[in-house]
């Protein structure tokens, strides 16, 4: 382990963006502490003290959310601007047609995604605003009606979420990894210490509650091993190509598809959607008409966290964007043609069409089984908090949720995979310029 730091560290390129995305992340967490100014520090604490779904919020901003921070909104509307332009590339013909002009087409598509992340951010900043001010017996901060209040509280928003893309983006092209799972990771690591810390005290003081905090502590790490496995997981698909002159006998090969095609990206686009009904449900609960307050009611009650529903609707929704998201980074009728441009071919298909349906199939399998596998884990900890309750064994606050697990373990895995790519660059540049 030793060795391997000090080969990262005499690498002078991969130092470098080691640093930077260090600073960079630096920067975030400095962001998510300052404050916007005029609020009600004592009635915030007792928001987010009685509002579960408010606290799994802030943990996926850092804690931005219960700070009430200049990034409050963390990059949930990037995110939600992004779903929105995949989307968007499925059913508006024009811009599918600029998704499949290569690097320039997805320039133009992330060009797309800043300027609607703006206004997102600026509707999504007045909800979030509104609802945690409603939350509170004492108001969060005065005179929320007026807008010469709460607009500039909205645009500084929404600036912070502008400045955590144009970090997350610069982390992509100066530092290492991809900058957004960068951010959302170390907003998942940051909320740590605050949820291990009590857990063990309480662990400590009441008995009854050791045997689930031993439970989940080995859980995480069978998972952990679990998500490892799978996410690197291949199957391969074995490819001929044509012998050269002299040679009779053709090249042997393969073609790796992963078994997590998708990575982290459904959960990512799961978890904005599947707290949509619950957010909506809290604005809708203090509402004038009373069955305008039993829909907010019922809504909140069905989508809970908590409730069976929330987690079919999240298991549901994990597959479907593997799917979505597969079909669009991954083209079977490409790869089969450039395998046979490349005088290739699957044993036993012909090259063309057949080929590419075969791929088509093996992929697809493979995304109804990696989805299922994601989807399970991400759901896992919700049904061990049921169980423990159920045989009265007692409760303990998950350490970490199985969605915010599969982020970190495959941005560490990500992270190294292009530690040791730029650690094989510099060792072969050494070897040809000595």
């Amino acid at each position: 382990m030793l060795k391997y730091l000090q080969q990262i560290w005499s690498s002078k390129d991969l130092r470098k963006k080691i640093l930077f995305t260090l600073a960079m992340i630096v920067l975030y967490r400095v962001l998510t502490h300052i404050t916007i100014p005029g609020v009600n520090r004592e009635a915030l604490e007792y928001v987010f003290n009685k509002n579960s779904l408010l606290g799994a919020f802030s943990v996926l901003t850092g804690g931005g959310a219960e700070n009430f921070s200049i990034v409050l909104m963390g990059l949930s509307p990037y995110i939600n601007a992004s779903v929105i332009m995949q989307l968007l590339t499925v059913i508006v013909p024009r811009l599918e047609e600029i998704s499949k002009e290569g690097e320039s087409g997805r320039k133009t598509i992330n060009r797309y995604t800043r300027w609607l992340t703006f206004p997102l951010a600026l509707l999504q900043s007045f909800g979030m605003i509104t609802l945690i001010n409603s939350q509170a017996q004492v108001p969060i901060i005065e005179n929320i009606g007026d807008p010469t209040i709460v607009l500039p509280i909205m645009l500084t928003i929404s600036t912070g979420t502008v400045v955590l893309m144009w970090i997350g983006e610069i982390i992509t092209e100066h530092g290492i990894g991809n900058g957004t799972s960068i951010l959302i990771f170390a907003s998942i690591v940051a909320g740590l210490p605050g949820i291990v810390g009590p857990t063990l005290a309480l662990a400590s003081s009441e008995s009854e509650r050791l045997i689930p905090l031993v439970g989940i502590i080995l859980i995480t790490i069978i998972l952990c091993l679990l998500i490892v496995m799978f996410t690197e997981g291949q199957r391969r698909i074995p490819i001929t190509y044509a012998g050269q002159r002299g040679k009779a006998k053709g090249q042997q090969s393969f073609l790796p598809i992963r078994v997590n095609q998708a990575g982290m990206i459904p959960i990512i686009f799961a978890v904005s959607i599947v707290t949509f009904p619950s957010i909506i449900g809290q604005f809708l609960i203090y509402a004038d008409s009373q069955w305008v307050k039993d829909i907010g009611t019922f809504m909140t009650t069905v989508f809970n966290p908590g409730s069976w529903l929330y987690g079919v609707t999240f298991f549901l929704l994990i597959i479907g964007f593997t799917y979505f998201y597969v079909s669009i980074v991954f083209n079977e009728t490409q790869v089969a043609d450039n395998i046979q441009k490349r005088g290739g071919f699957v044993p036993g298909l012909r090259p063309g069409k057949e080929t590419a349906e075969y791929i088509g199939k093996v992929s697809n399998r493979l995304n109804l089984f990696g989805g299922s596998m994601v989807a399970f884990i991400a759901v896992l900890p919700l049904i061990l908090q049921s169980v423990f309750s159920s045989l009265d064994l007692g409760t303990i606050q998950v350490l970490i949720s199985g969605s915010g697990l599969i982020i970190v373990v495959g941005v560490v895995l990500d992270l190294v995979r292009q530690i040791n790519s730029q650690l094989l660059t510099h060792h072969y540049d050494r070897f040809y310029k000595g």
